[in-house]
């Protein structure tokens, strides 16, 4: 008797789920500021601390590589790219576009759960980067939280998802300029700008959220460039 084709497709289903798990962690190392440009990931170490084979790794990986999240060196090692300056000052007006319209939408169309969320995502930023002596990774993460946390009362997941794939190249070289400079973060700017959308979003006014996302990522993307730590095109 042969075998129904529901039965022989499990196998394939249970590996496309595993690759599916380790595309989401990786991506949210990457997105969250846990990888810097440059670093190297070793498919054998990724996939003991996932507690999977090597192969739903390299596929996830291979889904990054084709991204441009991740690219596979000359000595075939897997490392985060370098970003040029050319190419992260294109990154953040792209950001600067797309986000504010999620930015905006969340502010028109957020419900109370949502609004909640958006402002507990604020206070843990503002915690955190008001300490004496602020996690400056934590400080990435929950700046990526909070940001997402907006980005989720905007109604358009297709949007939610293109501006994920943005954090993919945006988190690591955010995460590599607050290792160099922490005092972009003693300054406060992040915190003006999301205490700005925070307040719009209460109010509703799309247009004064959209701004204030759209300067958060403008200054945050001016300190960095002019700071250098991009390679040249």
């Amino acid at each position: 008797m042969s075998s129904t084709p529901a039965l022989a497709e499990l196998p394939l289903l249970e590996r496309r789920t595993l690759a599916d798990t380790a595309h989401e962690a990786l991506s949210d190392l990457l997105a969250s500021g846990r990888l810097a440009p440059g670093d190297r990931l070793s498919l054998r170490q990724s996939a003991a601390a996932f507690g999977v084979s090597v192969m739903p790794v390299r596929e996830a990986v291979s889904r990054l590589v084709a991204d441009g999240a991740l690219e596979v060196a000359p000595t075939r090692a897997i490392r985060v790219p370098v970003m040029t300056a050319q190419d992260f000052r294109a990154l953040a007006e792209t950001r600067m576009a797309v986000e504010g319209i999620a930015a905006s939408r969340a502010a028109e169309r957020r419900g109370e759960p949502e609004l909640a969320a958006i402002r507990r995502a604020e206070a843990a930023f503002r915690a955190e980067a008001e300490a004496a002596l602020p996690d400056r990774a934590r400080a990435v993460r929950l700046n990526r939280d909070l940001h997402f946390a907006i980005y989720a009362a905007c109604g358009l997941n297709p949007l939610r998802e293109i501006i994920s794939r943005l954090w993919l190249k945006a988190g690591p070289v955010i995460n590599l300029d607050l290792r160099a400079h922490p005092e972009r973060l003693l300054q406060g700017f992040a915190l003006h700008r999301h205490a700005e959308a925070l307040a719009a979003i209460e109010a509703r006014d799309g247009p004064a959220a959209a701004a204030a996302i759209a300067a958060d990522i403008r200054e945050a993307a001016e300190f960095i460039m002019s700071r250098g730590g991009l390679r040249d095109a």
